[in-house]
């Protein structure tokens, strides 16, 4: 288990090195909010985004998640508590008036980063018609 990565996995890395080349800046593996223990993936805090790129086994994607043949009883509650706790903190930074963006790890980093520069867009304009 120490082998799984929880930041700079390889799709993170390709989406974070696309927004980087567009001029987009981020911190990287911090908590949105700091009374909620959980870490985004990327974090836009001017414009109160936060990112989450979810692996297909550990969250269970709908697509490509396969139940473990051993241990299943503890691997199938694990997946679930992991698919409610993301539930839940979609839930907690909305409130507080955040965006939470979630992407699965197979979707293509292009379409990652262009969907995140869309949002920090309507946020600008948001910004800038407020003024």
């Amino acid at each position: 288990m120490r082998g799984n990565r929880s930041r700079d996995t390889k799709p993170e890395l390709a989406v974070r090195r696309l927004l980087h080349a567009e001029g987009l800046r981020y911190r990287v593996n911090v908590r949105p909010l700091p009374s909620l223990r959980r870490t985004a993936d990327i974090v836009l805090a001017s414009k109160r985004i936060a990112v989450f790129i979810d692996g297909c086994y550990w969250h269970g994607c709908p697509e490509h998640y396969v139940a473990s043949k051993s241990n299943r009883d503890y691997w199938d509650v694990k997946i679930e508590t992991n698919a409610a706790r993301d539930a839940q903190t979609n839930a907690a930074l909305s409130d507080a008036g955040w965006t939470v963006l979630r992407y699965w790890s197979h979707d293509r980093p292009e379409n990652i980063a262009a969907s995140i520069q869309d949002s920090v867009r309507v946020f600008t304009r948001r910004d800038d018609a407020a003024r």
